[in-house]
């Protein structure tokens, strides 16, 4: 299976790909989030894996962005644990660290310890493990990277101080996205959906009441601005629901009180 992964080597994208699916996989390696969708496209992967949101960052909005241009259909979940460490070239101590670079959501989740090394310079940049990956290629001296254990290990660097991440309990959870109809022989317990409520009052009021009455357990509401309609915004809705049949019901009856709908995925709850 061609599993395409945002980021390289020993990234989080490549610990939950292996999570996943196994080891067993050829792993495609995309910088930027933009570019994942042409693979599925250009049939060069099978499937995606997409960070959606995190316990301390909240939602990756351009991410539903890409998922409802593209027509992506959710197939499945995952949640990680984060572990963010500081590593460099081996023989090196926190003090010889001049600059650190990294993906915002790793600087500003690791933002409590380096307030306590002022000394360090914090660079943003694309992906954690390519930084570790380029820091191991260039013998970089004075560099540090924030990345995960299986980083350290790919590209051979030291840690130099691990569980960085101000809050232990930091996980993030990542989207599995084809471009297939839902698949029927999965049973899905759980759905994502868009909707654009009608102005008129308590329209979303009455969209929610009608998850609640068909027993859909709502686990996360994410709105969205309509960006050639201003003030306008999408409502992404993800839910958890013990009869299909209810659920189904469901969307017909929200079909009728909203201006638009559409199913992102169908697919099982994964476990945090």
């Amino acid at each position: 299976m061609k599993v395409a992964i945002q980021g390289v080597k020993g990234s989080f994208h490549h610990i939950v790909a292996e999570q996943y699916f196994g080891k067993n996989i050829d792993l495609v390696e995309c910088l930027l989030f933009s570019e994942m969708p042409d693979k599925l496209i250009d049939n060069k992967a099978d499937v995606l894996i997409m960070a959606i949101e995190n316990s301390i960052a909240g939602a990756i909005l351009p991410n539903y962005a890409l998922i409802d241009e593209y027509q992506l259909n959710i197939c499945g979940e995952h949640y990680l644990p984060i572990h963010h460490n500081l590593m460099g070239i081996k023989g090196q101590s926190i003090e010889d660290i001049k600059e650190v670079y990294s993906h915002p959501m790793a600087l500003l989740q690791c933002r409590k310890f380096f307030k306590k090394h002022p000394h360090i310079k914090l660079i943003e940049d694309k992906d954690t493990a390519e930084v570790a990956k380029r820091i191991e290629e260039g013998n970089l001296m004075g560099v540090g990277a924030i990345a995960s254990n299986l980083a350290a290990e790919t590209y051979h660097l030291e840690i130099l101080a691990s569980e960085i991440q101000t809050i232990n309990e930091n996980a993030t959870r990542f989207f599995i996205l084809n471009n297939s109809n839902p698949d029927k022989s999965i049973v899905a317990n759980k759905a994502s959906i868009k909707f654009v409520a009608n102005n008129d009052a308590g329209s979303l009021a009455e969209v929610l009441s009608i998850m609640a009455n068909q027993g859909l357990n709502l686990t996360k509401i994410q709105s969205m601005p309509i960006i050639d309609t201003p003030w306008k915004y999408a409502f992404f809705v993800d839910f958890i629901f013990n009869d299909y049949s209810l659920y189904s019901s469901a969307m017909e009856e929200i079909k009728d009180k909203v201006v638009t709908l559409k199913i992102l995925g169908e697919y099982s709850k994964s476990k945090r």
